[in-house]
Formats: structure tokens, sequence, C-alpha cells
């Protein structure tokens, strides 16, 4: 009998279902690996499961009882905890303190009881197989004794059902097998764990279950030693694609970009492509592969420690942005509300900010240059707005996402960085943004696209990098594009 049952679970959000009437079981003493691409609706579930979310559909059953979670603490109280790959835990407190922190025991008199809290976090690390001082502060940790905080932290609420999402991400192969005796204790506890992990060797090496999840959708689920690796990743991607994304076909050109052996200190090393005039270079990787980090850097907002940019045969020297944008590179960021526009500001001014030089006289705007160029660029991109001299903010995600490529389309550039293009945008607004895309590149723009849907990738790109781990993992060419192969190259299951 499965600890944990979730049914016909359905979470909508406006504009986006994120869960369409899922199911999934944990069973006790058994890990359950959840597999999906990014988007497919994982963190969903697992906020339903900690109670920062509440279904609009569907039940949770605890031991065949159904329950409601109604708030995080809720879910802690039935059992349920949660170990992240960002961990929410404190530097400057002690690893005890971290392990208690919220229930903490107390003495008589009420006053937090400062001995049992540190013998208690001592015999967690020795369940779990660590000598870590209880009484040292996190911040003197590895990641890796971090992980070890943070599970016993779990332990410590008495869970019964522990969700581990992308624990390994930052781990050695050492630092992971050690990870895996505690899940094997954990499951000889009776434990039923929940494993989310993009990485398929560790699955098979470590779950008896598998749910996949598409698109808000459970596609499948059974037992892994049942069903071949080949089947996990035909059901985590298989669409058709090209219903979805025709493809307009258009003449490359030259070379208009080359990166070099280019490294930055922490988020990634020797990346080296080139980028053709009229081409669509799609970039794909997990999460925390170094997509982003990489196109920000090329735009200047980081600073490489070694590499070489040229642009249309001249070497490149950028140091900020600004450089990027005199050498014609521009960068649509992935969070558009946060990095891309000043959301108070009104339509016109968003879209001119990059070219005052264009709409000023003497030192001096000019509004009506302003309003002149916005509504260039607002008619190009088929702009549905009131006015322009309406807020930026009062705009859909979709129309908000126009205005930011717009203004870097008034600089003219010669590279257009497109970093997530069509996130948290409805169908028919992405449907949109692709055709835009695709007449960018007809018109002569070099594109590099950054995008974490696969039929997306598929689709719009004439050539994909898939990046891992900071590094290149392969580039590939559009008739040898499919998802299997990005996705093998993404997770490392070559």
């Amino acid at each position: 009998m499965p600890i944990l049952e979730m049914r016909g679970i359905s979470q909508i959000f406006p504009g986006v279902k994120a869960l369409d009437g899922v199911s999934i079981k944990l069973y006790p003493g058994q890990v359950t690996a959840l597999i999906g691409e990014n988007g497919a609706g994982k963190s969903t579930l697992v906020k339903i499961l900690t109670g920062i979310y509440r279904p609009n559909e569907g039940e949770i059953l605890i031991d065949g009882q159904p329950t409601t979670f109604a708030s995080a603490q809720a879910a802690i109280d039935a059992g349920v905890t949660a170990i992240h790959q960002e961990t929410v835990l404190f530097d400057e407190l002690s690893v005890a303190e971290n392990i208690f922190l919220g229930h903490a025991p107390r003495t008589r008199f009420g006053t937090i009881d400062w001995r049992r809290i540190n013998s208690g976090a001592k015999a967690l690390m020795l369940q779990l197989e660590s000598d870590i001082d209880p009484t040292i502060r996190l911040r003197d940790l590895s990641i890796a004794q971090r992980h070890l905080v943070a599970i016993a932290r779990a332990l410590s609420v008495e869970a019964r059902i522990v969700i581990m999402d992308e624990p390994t991400a930052a781990l050695s192969r050492k630092e992971i097998d050690d990870l895996f005796r505690i899940v094997e204790n954990l499951k000889r506890q009776g434990k039923a764990i929940l494993f989310i992990s993009h990485k398929f060797d560790e699955v098979y090496e470590i779950a008896e279950n598998y749910a996949v999840f598409r698109d808000g959708r459970a596609v499948g689920q059974g037992r892994l030693r049942e069903t071949p690796q080949d089947e996990i990743v035909r059901l985590m991607v298989g669409r058709d694609v090209k219903d979805v994304f025709p493809k307009v076909e258009v003449q490359i050109g030259a070379p208009v970009f080359r990166v070099e052996n280019y490294c930055h200190p922490t988020e990634f090393r020797d990346i080296s492509f080139e980028l053709r005039r009229g081409e669509i270079l799609g970039l794909y990787g997990l999460i925390g592969a170094g997509r982003s980090e990489l196109c920000q850097s090329l735009f200047g907002v980081t600073r490489p420690s070694s590499g070489r940019l040229v642009l249309e045969g001249r070497p490149l020297d950028i140091r900020s942005s600004g450089d990027a944008i005199r050498a014609g590179i521009v960068y649509v960021p992935e969070e558009r509300g946060r990095h891309g526009l000043a959301l108070p500001m009104p339509i016109f001014q968003n879209m001119s900010l990059p070219s005052l030089g264009k709409t000023s006289r003497s030192g001096f705007l000019k509004a009506a240059n302003e309003l002149a160029l916005a509504r260039k660029y607002a008619e190009r991109l088929d702009l549905r707005a009131a006015a322009l001299s309406v807020p930026v903010g009062t705009l859909s995600g979709g129309n908000q996402q126009k205005v930011v490529i717009g203004k870097w389309l008034a600089t003219q550039p010669k590279v257009i960085i497109l970093d997530e293009p069509t996130k948290g945008i409805d169908i028919g607004s992405k449907a949109a943004v692709h055709a835009f895309i695709g007449e960018l590149a007809a018109e002569g723009l070099s594109i590099i696209m950054v995008s974490s849907e696969l039929p997306e990738i598929l689709g719009m790109s004439d050539r994909v990098m898939v990046m891992r781990e900071g590094l290149s993992a392969g580039v590939f060419e559009r008739e040898a594009l499919s998802a299997e192969a990005l996705v093998r190259a993404a997770t490392g299951n070559q």
C-alpha cells in the first residue's frame, strides 16, 4: 500500500494549466523517480506536496486517508519534507541551529534547550554516518556537507515522505555515492522518497519506480527495471514538433560571430562556436548548464577569464553591456520583468532607452522622436496596447516580450541573443514571437536562442549547441536533430 497517493491533481494559473489531472503513488522503502523536461510540472507538484500550493482539483491521500495541506507547516506535520537543490539554510547559524530551526526543543521554562539541540543534531548526523560537529557554522561546510545538514533537518521532523529535488546537481561522484548510501539507509527505515533528476544513470541506480511528466500531464509510470531507457526518453520528449513549429527555410550566409575558447572563472569553460548570417543557433541544456551565464558574458554583464570574440572579422574587447551594444550584440533576458523592462515607465520610453542618442538633440530628449521610434517597432511587432504612453507593466507577457525585442531591434544589431524568448506567455503569443524570429533570420540577423523547451529548440533552430555542466556537449546540425539526441547530450547519457 502506498504511503502517499495523489489522484487527479490539477493546478491552474492565469492562462496556464501547470498540472492536468496527474496521479502518482509513493511507496514505503522505495524511491520513485519523477522525470520530465523543464516546465513539465515537476516543481508545481512538489509545491503542492509541501503545502505551498493548494490544487484546484484532485485529492491527496496518506495511508489511504484523504488529507489537505493548508500550509507548509501542515505538510511537515503530515510527515512530508523536501530537500531542494537550493535548500534554504543559514550560513551564520550552527549546524544544530539549522537542523532544528523552527522546532527547537524547549526547557520547562520555555527557553531553548541547547543541550538537547546539540545532542539531537549529533545523533542525526551519526545516523547519516557523518561526523560533522553540530556546533560549527554552516558557512564552513562543503556543498555535500550542507546536503547532509538538509537531510538531517528533514529527518528531525520525523518525515515519512522525503522529496529530493536535483540533490546531486553540485556534487562530485564520490559525494553522490555517499548520498546514495544515505538514501539506501532511508529506504531501510521505510521512508518513501520522491527523487527528481535529469540524470538517467542516477535514476536507474537508485530508484525502483518512475513517473514521467510532459506538459503538465503524467504520460507514463511503472517499474524502472522493466522499462528501457529509450522508452523513458520517448515518454519525456515525445511530440511531433514539425506541426507546432514549422521552420521557414532561410538562406544561411557567411560567418558573422565567432567565439573561441571562451571561459568564465566559475560558470563555463572552453566554449567555441560560430554563428552565421541569418542563422538561428539554438542553445539547449538543463538548468545549471551555464547557458544564460554564457549569454550574459557575451553581452558584457560578466567578464570572461579567457577566450576571444570576433564579430565580422574584428576582435572584440567587451568590458560592459554598452560595449556589446555598440559592437552590435544585444541580449533579451529570461526575466524580462526584472532585467529587460522598466515596468512603471511607458512603452515608448522603454522602447527608446537603448537608443537615446537617436532620439535626443543637443543632450535633450525629444518625446516626438521617442514616440516615432516606438511606433515604428510597435507596428512591426504587432504590439497590442491602448496607447504607447501606458506603463509597460500593464501589458500581457507576450506584449511585454515584444517591447523588449523591439527596443533592441531599434539599435540595429548584428547579433541578437534571445534567452527563453517565450517563457511565461500564452500559445498565441508564442506563435507570434516564433514567426517574428523567423522573419528576423530571413532579414539576415544572426540569432542565438536559449530555450528549455525541446519543441522550440527543434522547431526553430538551424543548429543546436548543447551545454552540460558549463561545457559544450556537442553541436548538432539540423538534419541530425532529434529530441532523443539532445536529451542524451544534455544529461550525459550518450
